[in-house]
């Protein structure tokens, strides 16, 4: 019965947001509470919910900080030289705005952390969007396919766990995975100049108009047009280089460690909100115009908690991983490898990472050894369902990509989802070609 509610549950769930009868934010809410009640689970609800908000209140802490300190750098016009740059060098040609999307996120990835990942690019590369007049969905497409293929970075998560949950050396998962990985990025640089194109047709005009209107809007064109009314009211041109030194700072302190990440950004917004707008009622100003943004996104990392504590404490995310290995026909043994990279892309899309690599893949992987796929290979298919994982629910950064670019999280799914289960067919094919996945078994 644990089986049928679990399934149940991730099945109206999806259904609902996807066809918008709910709001994603009710829907982690109600669905699991009721399905907990049916399936007898009434008396120890409450204690499960509070576990899984308060193992994501970090998390929430820190988005919330996050996207508060990111406004007020936007705000004050940290980023707007460099967007005037990009100007320059695109020339208000969609295609070449996307494909620098996607090139940014793919370096910012680097650092292997998805939230610094949407906060940067999406902090540099949203308003030229906006005044390009492209739609933003396309750029939080590009960056989640960015950092989809840059996942599985050793230090970006899956691959560490994977590796932590077989006891094998993490290198031996990570580098024959360096070639797949190029190829995921060439076919993301290549998904991000399909949607350029798409959207230089949808603009229906010739780049160098965009261009001039973005200049005499946003910039003061020839005739001498002002600068909008958010740029006089809030930029702080003259404190470029401070807001420049302290993201530099925060950015550097993130990648060290130095702080948990929930008191990084709050000390960096504090210092930065009192450097710009040290008056309390300019302080008051900024967080109305910005409580919106940070409270649905809030608002959301809260409701996950409330469905991964159900999920996991009704035991009913141990009944999915079990009875989905149990379905995988013998005749299909010698192919295990293959059948974990298929099984990764919608494990890790309804169940947590951890769930995934600490629970379903060494149940894989053991089964696997009987036809001499060794565990290292396992390891590396698991790791194709990465570019889809992260259109998860359950996955808190996604929420603050949605949340920084202002458009709704069900309208992603459906817009990226298409383009997230062919990177994993890229990333598959890739390492079924340079032999980095075994087709079959050895014996």
């Amino acid at each position: 019965m644990l089986i049928f509610w679990a399934y149940g549950m991730v099945i109206a769930f999806m259904g609902l947001i996807m066809s918008r009868r709910l709001s994603p934010l009710v829907a982690l809410i109600l669905v699991p509470t009721a399905i907990g009640i049916l399936a007898g689970f009434g008396s120890g609800l409450g204690e499960m919910m509070v576990q899984g908000v308060g193992k994501l209140a970090p998390t929430g802490v820190m988005l919330l900080f996050a996207i508060l300190y990111f406004a007020v750098m936007i705000d004050a016009g940290l980023f707007a030289p460099f967007v005037e740059r990009l100007v320059a060098l695109v020339h208000g040609d969609p295609v070449k705005v996307v494909m620098g999307s996607a090139a940014l996120a793919l370096l910012v990835s680097l650092d292997g952390d998805g939230s610094t990942t949407y906060m940067i690019t999406t902090a540099a590369m949203l308003p030229l969007y906006r005044a390009l007049g492209m739609r933003p969905i396309v750029l939080a497409c590009v960056t989640m396919l960015s950092s989809g293929v840059m996942n599985i970075l050793p230090w970006g998560g899956p691959t560490a766990r994977a590796a932590s949950a077989l006891a094998i050396d993490v290198g031996d998962v990570f580098v024959p995975m360096v070639p797949v990985m190029a190829a995921g990025v060439a076919w993301t640089m290549f998904a991000a100049y399909r949607l350029g194109l798409a959207e230089r047709k949808r603009l229906q005009a010739a780049p160098s108009a965009a261009l001039t209107t973005f200049n005499q809007s946003r910039l003061g064109g020839p005739d001498g047009i002002p600068e909008s009314v958010e740029a006089l009211t809030y930029g702080r041109p003259d404190r470029l280089w401070i807001n420049a030194a302290l993201t530099a700072t925060l950015l550097t302190a993130l990648i060290a460690a130095v702080l948990p990440l929930p008191v990084l950004f709050m000390l960096a917004y504090a210092i930065a909100v009192m450097i710009n707008y040290p008056a309390i009622e300019q302080q008051k100003a900024l967080l109305e115009r910005h409580a919106g943004n940070a409270l649905s996104v809030v608002g959301l990392i809260f409701a996950a908690g409330v469905f991964t504590g159900i999920l996991s404490g009704t035991k009913m995310v141990d009944a999915m991983a079990n009875s989905v290995v149990s379905l995988v026909p013998e005749a299909l043994g010698p192919y295990l490898a293959i059948v974990t990279g298929i099984l990764s892309v919608p494990f890790t899309f309804f169940i947590s990472n951890d769930a995934f690599y600490f629970g379903v893949l060494p149940i894989l992987a053991k089964a696997g050894e009987t036809y001499g796929i060794t565990a290292a290979e396992i390891a590396r298919a698991s790791l194709i369902g990465q570019p889809v994982h992260l259109l998860s629910p359950l996955v808190p950064s996604t929420f603050l990509l949605v949340g920084l670019c202002g458009v709704d999280f069900g309208e992603h799914q459906r817009f990226t989802l298409r383009w997230a289960l062919l990177s994993a067919l890229v990333l598959m094919s890739a390492g079924l070609l340079l032999l980095v996945i075994p087709v079959m078994g050895r014996s």
